[in-house]
């Protein structure tokens, strides 16, 4: 992996290495990197992935197996923004199966509790409109929603 820049680390209790495997397989421009196992001396179970290390989107990450003194929660989460409604469909789907959940206005839990909002990468221009008819509207509809409708957004913000 790379020395420049910043490693996110991400906690789990014994999925580590299902959870590094599950996002390189989402994300292009992912690859697993080195992979630390616990020995006999523990804590873990001898052979049980203690660390793996892992790209995914070109981000770099650390997936360790710190055990359930620890838990995501929505205060960290992990923004995509997509060119079409495509790419938030495949995203969404990818990120909700297997025991993921949807929420409100693009967020969602994956199935290892982790958050994540999937967003229209036009949304932001239309939300910060310095038109602040369409900037409400398109907020109005945001909150409606759980995966983003990019066409029903572009309605509510031409006024259709």
């Amino acid at each position: 992996m790379p020395a420049e820049g910043f490693t996110t680390c991400l906690w789990f209790d014994g999925q580590a290495e299902e959870a590094a495997n599950h996002y390189c397989s989402i994300f292009k421009n992912s690859e697993l990197g080195r992979i630390g196992r616990y020995t006999e001396a523990g804590p873990g179970p001898a052979g049980s992935a203690m660390a793996v290390e892992f790209v995914a989107n070109g981000q770099k990450f650390v997936a360790l197996n710190g055990g359930p003194q620890f838990t995501f929660d929505e205060a960290i989460s992990f923004q995509i923004y997509c060119d079409d409604q495509d790419e938030v469909d495949f995203y969404w789907d990818k990120l909700t199966e297997g025991g993921g959940e949807g929420g409100p206005c693009g967020w969602l839990k994956d199935k290892f509790g982790l958050s994540w909002q999937v967003v229209p990468a036009k949304l932001i221009d239309m939300l910060g409109d310095p038109d602040p008819e369409k900037a409400v509207r398109t907020t109005q509809a945001m909150y409606k929603m759980g995966k983003l409708d990019i066409a029903a957004l572009e309605q509510a913000y031409a006024g259709e």
